[in-house]
């Protein structure tokens, strides 16, 4: 007989070492995703980014938190401008599709502006709501902003370029 000792393995320790193994995989499943989801961001999620916020500062999307619409003149002024500057450092190096959804987006958001602006300058002329004594960019969330209006008494018909950085 040989005086080497035996190896005795385990079934159950190989089962048992594989089931842990797998457990670690499917934990790290998820964080995996995530990553490749990220890689996925493109220039139109910028975009619809930017315009989702100027829409619900023009009062198309309600808050979250109280279900009202919420109207600040200068948060979606804001915002568009935004995306005027995007253009302006874009130009030239983005694909068609990218142009079309940046040019597509900057149009009917501007259009937009000018209708809430006007309907905001009307509203308060005719005593109906009034402007929110905070004024600018610092205050006046959840209202229609402190210059509403002289900011749509300033504004030109839609396309006119005023609003544009």
């Amino acid at each position: 007989m040989s005086d080497e000792p035996k190896l005795i393995i385990d079934s159950d320790w190989k089962s048992q070492a594989q089931a842990e193994k797998e457990k670690l995989a499917e934990k790290a499943a998820p964080k995996q995703q995530e990553a490749a989801d990220l890689r996925d961001v493109g220039f139109e999620d910028l975009v619809g980014m930017l315009a989702t916020n100027t829409l619900s500062y023009l009062g198309y999307v309600p808050d979250p938190y109280t279900g009202q619409a919420m109207v600040s003149i200068e948060y979606a002024k804001f915002h568009i401008d935004l995306l005027g500057i995007l253009e302006q450092k874009t130009k030239g190096n983005l694909s068609e599709t990218e142009k079309a959804a940046l040019e597509k987006a900057l149009s009917q958001l501007r259009m937009a502006f000018v209708e809430v602006s006007q309907a905001v300058a009307k509203a308060i002329k005719e005593g109906k709501i009034k402007p929110s004594q905070a004024g600018g960019m610092g205050g006046g969330m959840g209202s229609t902003g402190g210059e509403a209006a002289d900011v749509a008494g300033k504004i030109g018909p839609a396309g006119s370029g005023l609003i544009t950085p």
